[in-house]
């Protein structure tokens, strides 16, 4: 299906460009998330009558995203867990454990802006956490997981 982009898309591609994906991923993702629109003749025509703003509603997106970068850059966040004596978690902290932490403390950070490549964290220790707030703004944050006295 060939779609038009209303905004930056990672390894998709930049506003305005048009592009072919699968059905499924437009029709199921893209389109529904506001992030793309078939790229009909009528479409082709209303983007380009509204590109301007649509790049001036990214360009603010961006900057707020590097307003809160230059704000969390360098945060450390401590998360209290039951561990095992050997520092094993009863359970684990995930990307939700982190988000709310950060919101405790005055940022607003989704779960699904916490990137843990390598799955969630299982070990008592001290993380280095990125937080993706935009697709051109990430930043790290240290996490440290201690046990529950």
């Amino acid at each position: 299906m060939q779609i038009i982009l209303l905004e930056k898309v990672v390894n998709l591609g930049n506003l305005g460009e048009v592009v072919k994906v699968k059905d499924g991923y437009a029709r199921n993702f893209l389109i529904p998330q506001g992030k793309a629109k078939r790229a009909t003749a009528n479409n082709v025509e209303a983007f380009a009558a509204k590109r301007a703003e649509l790049e001036k509603i990214a360009a603010q997106r961006l900057a707020a995203a590097q307003d809160v970068a230059a704000k969390l850059d360098g945060t450390e966040v401590q998360i209290v867990s039951k561990a095992r004596v050997d520092g094993r978690l009863f359970g684990s902290v995930s990307t939700a454990d982190i988000a709310t932490a950060l919101v405790e403390k005055g940022f607003t950070v989704a779960k699904a802006d916490v990137r843990l490549p390598d799955g969630a964290l299982k070990t008592i220790g001290d993380y280095e956490v990125e937080i993706s707030l935009h697709t051109d703004v990430s930043v790290k944050v240290k996490v440290s997981i201690v046990s529950e006295a």
